[in-house]
């Protein structure tokens, strides 16, 4: 009996488990078996590693074959196996020495005649392999880039099985891997925030909601540059710390998103799904184990709804508990998956149904169907919604002005920049990055404002205007306003002015 051993890594969600593979070569009628919890991809992978293995001129070992992944209660799935699992029947098949696997993870799909296909989650596998303490990781060429952004990780590059053999043998080194510099991020150019004209209100809500990481919501008729608000919001946010980065990177990775030669993600995404988007493609779903939705494909940038009131009240509601947690627990008969999803989410609608360009004197609506209209928006989902803000119709004049008095996005993202490193210095030490992020009860006690800055909120909260989380709320954005504004702590304006974002009504 031959037995060898080597590693692969098991992906539940974002999370990478290390899975030890084992092939067993036995005495008996030739067959083979894959034992360990594997999905149908994973079965299939017989057919595709024997292929694989003859086409690459290595004989097929006739004896009774075990391939075992353990731990055998982890439910393993996709075609990254292919690779571990033909290294471990070559070496118990003596086709190469067992020392070739020590300490290394293997990761890639295998083709009929012998080469390697990239895969998904390659990412968040090298970091599991990282943190096992593995000296390095064998990847597909094409995911050599994405697994060298985890640092003191050898990554080799392989093309084809007949390479890899020809490595495991130390007869030639199997393809080279690629330098470590290049390309490793994403450009992206965002529409410039000077484009929007006579919405000097939206603008400042925009600039508010991008320093302190807020959710905003935009209410107003047809062309009154909503959708131009929202999607200039990502342009002004900061790049994200590499942190951040590789935590949105591993969930494009896992979704197979990433773009090819560029894998990290060092700016917020943006995601703008249609309003016929299911639950499913919101939040994620699918059988067995879960797939990301646009909610964490946004994971520390911009989810914009268009057209909110147009979704089905079930979808928006899907996002209440994931935009107080942070991320988004999905339990499927495969088992439970956690996905990130701090997003920033941005609403848009129009007052009514028949959404008429010369507003309310021309809407043909009535009273019923403007209230069933808006319905839709929970009051529970609009109370976790920082800043409300009501856009007027656009003026001749204001179309037509001269745009060199307003602000580029370069400038406001400066402003944004420095309010968030004023917070990032208030918040040293903790988890919390915006004010957004701060829970109440340290607002309420590590941050207490005097009674008489926040005497707008408190007058609001005991006439019922508020609820407690609004109130929270308020003074959170009261703490952003303060950081635009260069001070050390909020005052009675900046209370105010966060109670009027948050009510569209007077202090």
């Amino acid at each position: 009996m031959t037995l060898a051993r080597t590693m692969a890594v098991a992906l539940v969600g974002v999370v990478g488990h290390i899975v030890e593979v084992e092939a067993d070569l036995a005495d008996g009628l030739p067959g083979f078996v894959i034992v360990g919890l594997p999905d149908a991809a994973l079965t299939e992978a017989r057919d595709r590693v024997r292929a694989a293995i003859v086409n690459s001129g290595q004989a097929w070992p006739q004896r009774r074959m075990t391939l075992g992944l353990s731990p055998a209660t982890l439910p393993k799935h996709g075609s990254g196996f292919d690779l571990p699992m033909a290294a471990a029947i070559l070496s118990a098949a003596g086709v190469a020495p067992h020392s070739a696997l020590h300490e290394q993870a293997f990761i890639g799909e295998l083709a009929l005649d012998g080469r390697v296909r990239a895969v998904r989650g390659v990412l968040p596998s090298a970091v599991a392999a990282s943190r096992a303490g593995l000296r390095g990781i064998v990847v597909p060429v094409d995911n050599v880039r994405e697994a060298q952004l985890v640092p003191g990780l050898a990554v080799r590059g392989i093309q084809s099985l007949a390479a890899l053999v020809s490595w495991m043998r130390g007869e030639a080194p199997a393809d080279e891997p690629l330098p470590a510099g290049g390309d490793k991020v994403t450009e992206v150019r965002w529409p410039d925030l000077v484009d929007v004209v006579g919405q000097d209100y939206g603008r400042m809500a925009v600039e508010v909601a991008a320093a302190g990481g807020h959710h905003l919501f935009l209410l107003g008729p047809p062309g009154a540059g909503k959708t131009m608000l929202a999607e200039r919001l990502p342009g002004i946010l900061p790049k994200l710390d590499l942190d951040a980065a590789l935590e949105v990177t591993a969930v494009h990775s896992v979704a197979g998103v990433l773009p090819a030669g560029a894998p990290l993600i060092d700016r917020p995404p943006y995601q703008a799904p249609h309003h016929s988007a299911s639950v499913a493609a919101l939040v994620g779903g699918g059988s067995g184990l879960a797939r990301p939705g646009a909610l964490s494909l946004a994971h520390r940038g911009v989810l914009f709804l268009d057209e909110a009131p147009e979704f089905p009240s079930g979808v928006l509601d899907s996002l209440r508990q994931p935009l107080e947690r942070g991320e988004i627990v999905l339990a499927r008969s495969g088992g439970a998956t956690c996905y990130p999803s701090r997003v920033q989410l941005v609403m848009a609608a129009n007052p009514c149904p028949c959404s008429s360009p010369l507003g309310d004197q021309a809407c043909t609506c009535t009273a019923v169907a403007r209230r069933r209209y808006h319905s839709r928006l929970s009051g529970p989902l609009m109370d976790r919604i920082d800043l409300q803000v009501e856009l007027q119709p656009l003026r001749r004049l204001d179309l037509l002005a001269d745009a060199a008095g307003l602000e580029t996005s370069t400038t406001v993202s400066d402003r944004v920049c420095a309010a968030r490193a004023a917070a990032g210095e208030r918040y040293r030490g903790s988890s919390w990055r915006t004010n957004a992020e701060v829970p109440g009860p340290v607002l309420r006690t590590r941050f207490r404002l005097p009674r008489q800055v926040r005497r707008a909120a408190d007058t609001a909260l005991d006439r019922g205007e508020l609820s407690a989380r609004g109130y929270d709320r308020v003074l959170r954005v009261a703490w952003t306003l303060a950081d635009l504004g260069g001070r050390a702590a909020p005052d009675e304006g900046d209370v105010g002015a966060a109670y009027v974002f948050r009510t569209r009504r007077a202090a």
